[in-house]
């Protein structure tokens, strides 16, 4: 895949995940499958990508009032620790793709699955945010560190059905979830790899860098003051689905 095509399509990324407060790591990791990179690096710049986004979208939801640092503690008290664990764990290619592929399919499910907002008091679970936050944040940073997310594609759809939050509030955050996330998942990356090897392709990636900072921002302006959530959402999830199979058919052919 052309670097000019990828980086147009890392852009609208950014803008659709963005918009919704995500960072957009899973499909950056598998758009740089499909075009070839050495999969070994392909975690670094994705979790470099989703970082340039995500702060954009903090900054954003911080300034309308939607981000209550005080509630995202909860939520990463343990996935830090875990994402950073799980970012230094060896994973072989088919693994990783086959993985990635799950995960999207399962985050487009949960997205599409969400359906328009609804009021608090409709949602079926009341628990506290630490009730949410420790079991849930362990277990989604484990598994961002691993291949390379931020996670909060997956805590959104989760406070959404267990918990009383806003909407916005939840996008927001989201955000603040996969920055921190993803800064200590690349840490892993980093220890795991080494900086020597990762060092090229990430100077090389500086044209999706760019897109994402003028996607996320964007989209993080809109999403975070005027633009409809659930629209953004729904054509978000049919991008993740589609990659997501892509990315099961590589996955088959790697073990064919």
């Amino acid at each position: 895949m052309h670097l000019a095509l990828l980086a147009i399509l890392f852009l609208a990324t950014a803008f659709a995940y963005a918009a919704v407060g995500f960072g957009g790591g899973s499909t950056y990791n598998a758009l740089l499958v499909l075009s070839g990179m050495d999969y070994r690096v392909i975690p670094a710049i994705a979790l470099s990508c989703n970082i340039l986004v995500v702060a954009g979208g903090v900054y954003h939801y911080h300034a309308q009032g939607h981000l209550a640092w005080r509630q995202l503690l909860p939520y990463v008290v343990l996935s830090v620790p875990m994402a950073w664990l799980g970012g230094r764990v060896p994973v072989d290619e088919r693994t990783f793709v086959g993985l990635l592929g799950l995960i999207l399919l399962l985050s487009a499910v949960l997205m599409l699955a969400q359906g328009a907002d609804r009021p608090p008091q409709s949602r079926r679970y009341a628990l506290s945010d630490w009730q949410i936050g420790l079991p849930a944040g362990a277990g989604i940073g484990l598994l961002a560190g691993l291949v390379g997310i931020g996670g909060g594609i997956f805590l959104a759809p989760l406070l959404y059905l267990c918990s009383r939050v806003p909407p916005r509030r939840i996008a927001a955050l989201a955000s603040g979830f996969i920055l921190v996330n993803s800064l200590s998942g690349l840490a892993g990356q980093l220890m795991k790899q080494g900086a020597d090897a990762v060092g090229g392709p990430w100077l090389e990636a500086w044209p999706l860098f760019l897109a994402v900072v003028i996607g996320g921002q964007a989209g993080s302006r809109l999403g975070s003051s005027r633009l409809p959530e659930n629209r953004v959402r729904q054509l978000t999830a049919v991008l993740v689905l589609y990659v997501g199979l892509r990315l099961l058919a590589r996955w088959l052919e790697l073990g064919a």
